[in-house]
């Protein structure tokens, strides 16, 4: 969904910014080589090829929202800091019914092991749902 492309939302212990082609390679495609998240999330091993298209399709599709998510302490006070040093997982949501866009599953997978239990995915979460993808949040 291209609604959130220009979209950061700031939490205390979270940052969210829509997936990018420049995020696979660097980590994400490394976590889904994962047996345990391939487990965790119903996921099949794809190739870098197969993930960049993937990353198009949830950029596209008009029933998915996704954003990437940043450890928020380290995006805010380590000097130089990129999104890819940052990221710690994703939160995504699924229009089930485009008809009733109030209809839909949410999702959050939290990939770097350090990071669990510490209530990232949560704050992941309830910023994606107040997101809502609502236009008047975005940022242009």
């Amino acid at each position: 969904m291209r609604l959130n492309q220009n979209t950061l939302l700031l939490g205390k212990k979270v940052v969210l910014v829509p997936y990018t082609s420049e995020h696979v390679p660097s980590r994400y495609h490394e976590w889904m080589k994962s047996e345990e998240l391939q487990r965790l999330t119903a996921s099949e091993p794809l190739t870098l090829e197969q993930e960049y298209a993937m990353q198009r399709s949830w950029r596209e599709d008009a029933d998915k929202c996704t954003f990437i998510v940043l450890d928020a302490e380290k995006w805010q006070t380590q000097s130089g800091a990129t999104e890819e040093s940052c990221m710690v997982g994703d939160v995504n949501l699924f229009l089930t019914d485009l008809e009733d866009p109030t209809v839909g599953e949410i999702e959050v997978m939290i990939a770097e092991p350090s990071c669990r239990g510490k209530g990232l995915g949560t704050e992941a979460v309830l910023a994606m749902l107040s997101y809502g993808g609502d236009p008047q949040t975005d940022s242009e």
